[in-house]
């Protein structure tokens, strides 16, 4: 009696499709990636690399010998710095244009400055890099960069209605007022130094007349 495979359960034999990516491959990946995504010349890279990887899973699952997947994924991957640097002077991935526009939207959405650069070094942005950016984007520190970052500030105060955003009536008692207060106000200072605002903007954003503060985030987000 000849055994067969439940309905259903019929294994198909694994195949690779062709060689390893080429660099007219990896060039349409990488101009595919760009049409639908902004990026950095490393997280391109990083995607170029997973495409190589992926070809080598579905090689090594077709059965390929191990020494020639090894041989054709190795070559492609040094062609992946060149397609990266093709990109590059296409004006098609540039550091410092993605790193200036995250930084602009993520301040918008109340992002700190400690927050924002601590995203765009994630992203493979260099630090020289990231650091003239952020100036240009935001402000110098000790300049409208202060300015920016209270603004941000007031943004994360919004959203967690605290400070000048705390609901109209949400007031305790008078006999236990001063200790709500208190603890309110310390809970929120703890919020924004882990989302990375320095002291002196969190107390400065959290003392802010609603209306001055809702002028600076129109006035910020209209840059």
């Amino acid at each position: 009696m000849t055994d067969r495979a439940a309905p259903g359960t019929k294994r198909r034999a694994r195949r690779v499709d062709g060689p390893a990516p080429d660099r007219a491959a990896l060039r349409a990946a990488a101009l595919a990636h760009l049409a639908r995504f902004g990026t950095t010349r490393a997280g391109l890279e990083q995607v170029l690399a997973r495409m190589v990887q992926r070809w080598a899973r579905r090689a090594a699952e077709a059965g390929l010998p191990a020494d020639e997947i090894e041989a054709q994924a190795a070559t492609a991957r040094a062609l992946v710095a060149g397609v990266v640097g093709d990109m590059a002077e296409l004006g098609a991935v540039d550091d410092a244009a993605f790193a200036g526009s995250r930084a602009r939207s993520l301040t918008r959405v109340g992002r700190s400055r400690r927050a924002v650069q601590a995203h765009l070094a994630a992203r493979g942005v260099g630090d020289d890099v990231a650091g003239a950016v952020l100036d240009d984007a935001l402000g110098a520190r000790d300049g409208t960069g202060y300015e920016t970052e209270l603004a941000a500030a007031l943004v994360f105060a919004r959203r967690r209605r605290v400070g000048p955003f705390r609901p109209a009536g949400d007031d305790d008692s008078d006999d236990v007022e001063d200790a709500a207060a208190s603890a309110r106000r310390l809970r929120a200072l703890e919020a924004m130094a882990r989302a990375g605002f320095g002291r002196a903007v969190a107390e400065a954003a959290l003392d802010m007349d609603p209306d001055e503060a809702e002028e600076r985030i129109i006035r910020m987000k209209s840059i």
